[in-house]
């Protein structure tokens, strides 16, 4: 049994909370915001995030930091990405060299285009950061319906540490050394879901879906491995796989919000719908300056900014992809009549 404090206690942060509890090990959870401590505490359930999730009795929760950080085997970080790094920079001074942390968040830094686990190295330079990362819904898994996760870290014995706490006959795990290409996998999908959202939104089919998801992964793959991540990432569960549930779930808040703004909602206002963090909306503009330093093609990026930020209309934006410069899917493969 693990002593493990996860921080953050939204949709995702309870669910798992709840998946080690069940594993076994003793939970410790905590949140910044006092009044959801509170309604954990006395109901027992996360009315407005995760509802009809029970939280064991004896699943402990708290409004103070320190008290979930210390003396913990390992610690699960689950706050929304934009608050990833001023929560990591209040943990610090009670981190102890080599503790584990495991960030579950999926995001990147507009101002410094890190990583969220680049971020949490940054700020606490002791710890031995992982991630954890799939097609993984929390209201699936708080439903204990069959999800599969890959744990990436920097070493196999960490990696395959952490596959021992969170695996379980409902909740299957990988693990890769590749930390890189699965958070970038993880955050740029939410973007291309946005895309999904809004040609849903748009009374579009199943063709357009596919073709989003199709191309929205090559866009992707295009950028990870120009920065250093594995192809073989990509096409697995923290790529591809991620892709396809973020793109298609109803329980998407990506996909929700590209919804509302095909349907003709601002940014903002399908954000105050939501009533969540719509992680997307803060990775597009980091998205779209990766691809410009590192100079890779992502047309369906460059689109979903134009929307969210300069007011594009999103039917303009699906025109504009439809008929841009006529192109060779695969540009590597030889024509025989030209070897």
């Amino acid at each position: 049994m693990a002593n493990v404090g996860v921080l953050g206690a939204g949709s995702w942060g309870t669910a798992l909370s709840v998946l080690l509890y069940e594993n076994g090990h003793q939970v410790t959870v905590w949140s910044i915001d006092k009044a959801e401590v509170e309604m954990l505490t006395l109901k027992r359930e996360h009315e407005t995030k995760l509802p009809g999730v029970r939280l064991p009795e004896d699943l402990m929760i708290t409004n103070d930091l320190e008290e979930a950080v210390t003396g913990r085997d390992f610690l699960v970080l689950a706050v929304p990405s934009p608050f990833t790094r001023a929560t990591a920079k209040s943990m610090s001074p009670y981190i102890k060299e080599g503790q584990i942390i495991v960030d579950v968040a999926k995001g990147i830094e507009e101002t410094t285009l890190m990583t969220l686990s680049q971020q949490i190295e940054e700020e606490i330079p002791q710890a031995d950061v992982a991630v954890l990362s799939g097609p993984s819904h929390a209201e699936e898994v708080g439903r204990k319906l069959p999800t599969t996760c890959v744990i990436g870290a920097k070493t196999r014995k960490t990696a395959e540490y952490l596959q021992s706490m969170f695996i379980s006959r409902v909740f299957r795990v990988y693990t890769s050394p590749d930390i890189l290409g699965i958070e970038l996998g993880g955050s740029l999908k939410n973007v291309i879901a946005l895309a999904a959202g809004i040609a849903d939104g748009l009374g579009y089919g199943d063709n357009t879906k596919a073709a989003l998801i199709t191309r929205g992964i090559a866009e992707i793959a295009r950028l990870g491995v120009k920065m250093g991540g594995k192809i073989e990432t990509f096409t697995g569960l923290t790529g591809i796989g991620d892709l396809i549930v973020t793109c298609a779930s109803v329980h998407s808040r990506n996909r929700k919000a590209g919804y509302l703004i095909g349907q003709g909602r601002t940014m903002e206002e399908a954000m105050e719908e939501v009533k969540m963090v719509v992680e997307g909306v803060y990775s597009a503009k980091a998205a779209a300056k990766l691809a410009r330093k590192y100079d890779v093609s992502m047309p369906i990026v460059d689109q979903v900014n134009a929307v969210l930020f300069a007011g594009k209309n999103p039917a303009e934006a699906v025109d504009q992809l439809m008929l841009r410069e006529l192109k060779s899917e695969h540009s590597s493969l030889p024509w025989p009549d030209e070897v």
